[in-house]
Parts: structure tokens; C-alpha cells; sequence
């Protein structure tokens, strides 16, 4: 097992690290749609899950940890041979096809409300009841997707994808699903992260080969690296490196909140897609959703 390590808490490099990996994330929508010129949806999880696999190998090489992704791996191994297979596997091909499918505006946006799916799975899954609050949320946030997804025009129902919107709020249901499945795991993050990755790898080359191949360009393999470090492996142990520093976790967390909007201005300048004014009111519908769901439960708890 890995010996514990101190982390001295500094809010100062903690919102500096917060802000590195919410500046980044933001960043990974357009790469998703740059990436998908190139590739298709289940070639950009293959050649993105390669490199997030070495990326956690080797953090987890540096920490030392070797021997406790073995202890936890003979601990329970059909638990992340199931994770494996739902994340990176099956989110990312769901993910990146709603990509394929709909403007970067439109699933990016939608693809954040897994929280408020998050919720809803919550109570027959985990038995934990749904407050009024919640409710509330949810109604908030999934008009929210609706103004995205019919470009405000909500009695038309027009859909620029009716499969794109299907396939983007279906991956906040594997998201979410993925979260509560791994809810008991005790496994350090980076340790848990890379046995999910190990585990998901021989499934996702399999089935690249079984539908399209590996014949790759090389502009698609340039953006499917990057999807790779700052998606899936890098970013996500910036954040954690953030957490773990903040006095003030709270204040870290609630970073994430500027992620979408930050997003749009790359899919802006980056994509050249003239942002839809119902994108920006459907944005603030869903993340005021997201924060009045997260204050409601600090509240509930205090």
C-alpha cells in the first residue's frame, strides 16, 4: 500500500490549480469537434484512451502505487471490469457521437446536466429522496435543454438532431450511473482512474477493429492526444491537486460553474459557430439548476 502523504493546504495555488483545470476542460469540447473531422466517434476513444492510460501509469508509477492498484484490483475485480467498461468505454463512444451529431454549443451544454441526473438515478438506485429542491432544479435545468436543444423555439420542437440530443442526455445517464456505481470505492482516485482505464482498453480496441478500423489521420491522432491528456488524464489530477490544497474546498468546486461558459467563447473564436442567444439563456437555466441543487443540499446538511 502507498504511505500517506501530507498535503499542505495553500487556497492561493488551490484556485490557481482550479482555474488550470477549469481553463482546460473548457477547452476539450472544440477539441472534440476538431478531433471528430478526422476520426470517428469510437476511433477518438481508442486513440484518446492509449494516451490517458500512459498519462495515469505514469502518475501512478511516480506516487509508487503499483502495488495498490494491485491490491485493490485483486480486491474486486468485476467492479472495474463493470466501470471499465461504462467509463472510458461506453460514455466516451455515447459522448463523442452526440458530438458528432450536434453543434459543440448544444452538447456541451446538455452534456452538463448529468448532475441533475445524477439526482433522479439517486433515489431508485442509492434510496436517497428526491427534496423539493431538487425537483426544482431539475424542472430549471431540463428547460434549460430544451431552449438549447429547439434554439428557443419551444412550441416548434424542432431539433437540429433529435439522435444528437437523444445520445448527449443519454451519456449523463452513463455518467451518472458511473458515479454512483463507483460511490463505495475507497481506491485513491489516480489508482481507480487507471484500473478503469485497463480494463475499458481491450474493449475499445476491439471494437474500433470490429467497426472502423485504425486507419487514422494524423491531425485526428494530434487531437485525440489532446483529448487525452486534458480530458481524461492530466486535468483530472490538476483538480484533485486542487482539492487537495483548498482550505476552502468550496470555493475550488464551485470553479466549475465558469467551464461552459468559458467553453462557448472557444467553440466561438476555435469552431467559428455563431453562438445561438437561446444557448446562453439555456446555459444560465441549467448551471443556476446545478448551483440552487448543490446550495440546497449545503443547507440541508448545515
Amino acid at each position: 500500500m502507498d504511505r500517506s502523504i501530507t498535503t499542505e493546504k495553500n487556497q492561493r495555488q488551490a484556485m490557481l490549480l482550479g482555474l488550470c483545470a477549469v481553463l482546460l476542460w473548457s477547452t476539450v469540447a472544440t477539441a472534440f469537434k476538431l478531433s471528430l473531422q478526422y476520426l470517428t466517434p469510437f476511433q477518438l476513444v481508442a486513440a484518446a484512451s492509449v494516451v490517458s492510460t500512459l498519462v495515469l501509469a505514469l502518475a501512478v508509477t511516480i506516487n509508487k502505487q503499483w502495488s495498490t492498484l494491485l491490491h485493490y484490483w485483486r480486491r474486486t475485480p468485476g467492479r472495474y471490469l463493470l466501470l471499465g467498461a461504462i467509463n472510458p468505454c461506453l460514455y466516451y463512444a455515447v459522448l463523442f457521437q452526440a458530438y458528432d451529431l450536434l453543434p459543440a454549443q448544444q452538447a456541451q451544454p446538455l452534456n452538463y446536466t448529468w448532475a441533475l441526473t445524477l439526482s433522479l438515478l439517486a433515489v431508485p438506485l442509492l434510496g436517497q429522496p428526491l427534496r423539493r429542491s431538487d425537483l426544482l432544479a431539475m424542472a430549471l435545468g431540463y428547460l434549460g435543454v430544451l431552449v438549447i436543444s429547439t434554439r428557443g423555439d419551444l412550441t416548434g420542437l424542432q431539433f437540429d438532431s433529435p439522435l444528437g440530443v437523444l445520445l448527449a442526455m443519454v451519456s449523463t445517464v452513463i455518467w451518472a450511473l458511473y458515479w454512483i456505481f463507483n460511490a463505495r470505492n475507497d481506491a485513491p482516485a489516480t489508482v481507480g482512474l487507471l484500473l478503469c482505464f485497463l480494463n475499458s482498453l481491450p474493449l475499445v480496441i476491439l471494437l474500433t477493429a470490429l467497426t472502423d478500423g485504425f486507419d487514422m489521420a494524423p491531425q485526428g491522432l494530434l487531437g485525440a492526444a489532446y483529448v487525452g491528456l486534458f480530458e481524461m488524464g492530466l486535468t483530472f489530477m490538476l483538480w484533485l491537486s486542487a482539492m487537495k490544497k483548498a482550505s476552502h474546498t468550496s470555493r475550488v468546486s464551485n470553479l466549475i460553474f465558469l467551464s461552459p461558459f468559458i467553453s462557448l467563447i472557444f467553440i466561438n473564436q476555435l469552431l467559428g459557430e455563431q453562438i445561438h442567444p437561446a444557448t446562453y439563456i439555456g446555459l444560465v437555466l441549467i448551471v443556476a439548476a446545478v448551483g440552487f441543487q448543490q446550495w440546497a443540499a449545503q443547507r440541508a446538511k448545515r
